[in-house]
């Protein structure tokens, strides 16, 4: 770890998530190499279409390699959240089986379901049920490192090494460019979020107690919105929403203004913008931030920077996740623990024994 990243006192961080997260540009380039030189991948031709299966944090995976590759592969990406994939999920499919934990209840039945129907399956996890099924079957493995605490800590762990098996196979040159070049940009921002006075603490203090409306342009927009989302309910443990441009303008754009006094004093808008936005959207986030502007506490605008797609993409989800982090630290929150989330696992656990205990 470089001084960078050294526990900062007077934080509750329990998980280390601080040091976590400004680590992540050396995280991103070891998962760039551990993802080279896997044995068993398919060949080109082999392939027709790419599925990711991911939840949460690691599911997101799937969306940066949609919003940064997916413009430029020459077949189609989709990414399944559920327990159960498609039937045109076949032998002509690459699956990416993404899981931090390796037992997300979802990825591992959806993933078992993908290879009796014949997929070629790549897995991303530190172990559990699909790293075992995954040497079982055989299949290439991509491991997670046992330090990262959180998988929302772990993105570029996660979501780095599908880039990189497609640039392997021939599907998408140019990936460890691309990936080099977020590296740079990444530690170019971290350079300054960690002074004082940051902007990402300074944004923190600005939404203060009110819930952040995060809004993003495009497909690389709204993946860096929604990480936004999931951040700030993870690590600040506060609702925050998102919406995409320029499909808010169809409807949630209607639902502002009727209930002003309140929403003025609950809400500020976050503009997530980047420099691959259509010129229509630009023009959409000024005339939304217009409209806004008298009903919510104040409108801020985050600017991606980088070159390439996936340099501004984590360039954006790195200032959100230091905003997120530092709401957390003042109101003194403990931000690595996700109480609620183990909450529902273990009813959840417990309600599937009761029910296995029924049919037996």
């Amino acid at each position: 770890m470089t001084k960078t990243t050294e526990p900062v006192a007077g934080v509750l961080d329990t998980d280390g998530m601080l040091q976590a997260t400004l680590g992540l540009p050396e995280q991103v380039a070891a998962a760039r190499d551990s993802a080279r030189g896997l044995d068993g991948l398919p060949d080109r031709e082999e392939i027709e279409q790419v599925v990711v299966l991911g939840m949460g944090g690691s599911g997101i995976a799937g969306d940066v390699l949609m919003a940064a590759a997916g413009p430029y592969l020459p077949l189609p990406v989709l990414v399944f959240r559920s327990y159960h994939v498609p039937a045109f999920v076949d032998e002509g499919t690459l699956v990416f089986a993404i899981s931090f934990s390796g037992d997300t209840e979802e990825t591992v039945e959806a993933v078992t379901a993908a290879a009796l129907q014949g997929a070629r399956v790549v897995a991303v996890t530190r172990g559990g049920d699909l790293g075992d099924l995954a040497a079982s079957w055989g299949v290439p493995v991509i491991g997670v490192a046992d330090d990262i605490p959180q998988p929302r800590a772990g993105l570029g762990a996660l979501a780095i090494p599908p880039l990189v098996v497609l640039e392997e196979i021939g599907l998408f040159p140019g990936a460890t460019y691309w990936i080099d070049a977020a590296v740079e940009q990444l530690k170019a921002r971290r350079d300054q979020l960690v002074k004082p006075g940051n902007m990402a603490e300074q944004l923190a203090r600005r939404i203060g107690r009110t819930m952040p409306l995060i809004h993003g342009g495009g497909g690389l927009g709204a993946v860096a919105a929604q990480r936004w989302k999931t951040d700030v309910n993870e690590n600040a443990k506060c609702p925050a929403f998102w919406n995409t441009q320029s499909e808010l303008c169809h409807n949630e754009l209607s639902g502002w203004g009727q209930h002003g006094d309140l929403t003025r004093q609950m809400f500020t808008l976050v503009n997530l913008r980047h420099d691959f936005e259509h010129p229509q959207v630009m023009h959409r986030f000024k005339l939304t931030a217009d409209l806004l502007d008298e009903v919510v506490s104040s409108v801020e605008e985050v600017q991606a920077e980088g070159e390439g797609e996936l340099a501004q993409l984590l360039d954006l989800i790195l200032v959100g996740n230091l905003t997120s982090l530092h709401m957390a630290f003042q109101e003194g929150i403990d931000p690595g623990p996700i109480p609620a989330q183990e909450s529902m696992k273990a009813a959840l656990a417990t309600a599937a024994g009761e029910d296995q205990g029924a049919s037996e």
